[in-house]
């Protein structure tokens, strides 16, 4: 019987989903079944969150786990007394926090993900637009004002990595194929050559790309694992060559590969 999750949180759920589910991920042999629950901002909605965890723990007869973000305090306690095991992640911390800093926590409902900063907000829908507009090397005008150009073979990645980069930091990344046509002679072509200093270069196990290319072009020249291997030998040896830094992403999630970028690159992480 999977054990029963719910992230729970009086607004978009983010915060509690994101912590809930790091401590969880260490916990590789129990099966989990998560449920989130945002938007928990009266007592009356708390009530109900609590009616659905008690039906789960009738359910499995196994008690719930409950990871909340509540502010409110008389909606936290409606929460605790929901008989799971509840494990609440500001009122954890603040209490310290007041403590040391000599300061009443504000309890201001959705702070984490509020429009409080207009500014910051519109440079990351800015960063975003601009991800989209140069993915897949479909111009290369806008390379000035990028952050970072990624460069790889054809489904190793880079559109995922370039569109969370803008997502979660606000990084303005674009990012640039090599096609099977460049592989003869390959070489960085004049229009990332100028801005060297920003490329980093992605790679991944041919055996991997082979699989992720059949299941877009199945039975192709492009799909082939002999092709596959042809295209990573010369974009791994044209970085090697041209000093470019580079990863490898086939076990990597976005968000590793985005954090280790980031570092390497010495790009200001923005967090929304």
């Amino acid at each position: 019987m999977k054990r029963k999750v719910f992230f729970i949180s009086d607004r978009t759920g983010i915060t509690a989903e994101m912590f809930g589910q790091s401590l969880l991920s260490q916990f590789e042999a129990v099966d989990f079944e998560e449920l989130t629950i945002p938007f928990i901002d009266t007592v009356e909605k708390a009530e109900e969150a609590c009616r659905m965890i008690s039906k789960a723990e009738e359910e499995t007869q196994l008690r719930p786990i409950v990871f909340d973000t509540i502010v409110t305090p008389e909606i936290r306690a409606k929460i605790q007394s929901s008989g799971a095991l509840v494990l609440d992640f500001f009122h954890t911390f603040i209490g310290p926090l007041e403590t040391e800093l000599g300061e009443s926590s504000s309890f201001r409902v959705g702070k984490t993900h509020s429009l409080s900063n207009e500014q910051a907000y519109d440079h990351r829908i800015e960063a975003v637009n601009f991800a989209l507009n140069n993915d897949d090397g479909v111009t290369t005008r806008h390379y000035a004002s990028a952050d970072v150009i990624l460069v790889g073979v054809s489904r190793c990645g880079k559109t995922p990595t370039s569109l969370y980069m803008a997502m979660q930091f606000g990084v303005k990344a674009a990012n640039y194929p090599f096609t099977e046509d460049d592989m003869e002679k390959l070489r960085l072509p004049p229009e990332l050559k100028k801005f060297k200093n920003k490329i980093f270069g992605l790679t991944i196990n041919a055996a991997r790309l082979h699989e992720i290319r059949t299941e877009r072009r199945a039975n192709s020249r492009y799909a082939s694992l002999k092709q596959c291997q042809y295209e990573l030998r010369e974009v791994e040896s044209l970085y090697r060559r041209e000093k470019i830094p580079f990863i490898n992403t086939t076990s990597r999630s976005v968000e590793e590969l985005s954090a280790k970028i980031l570092a390497a690159t010495g790009i200001k992480r923005n967090v929304f």
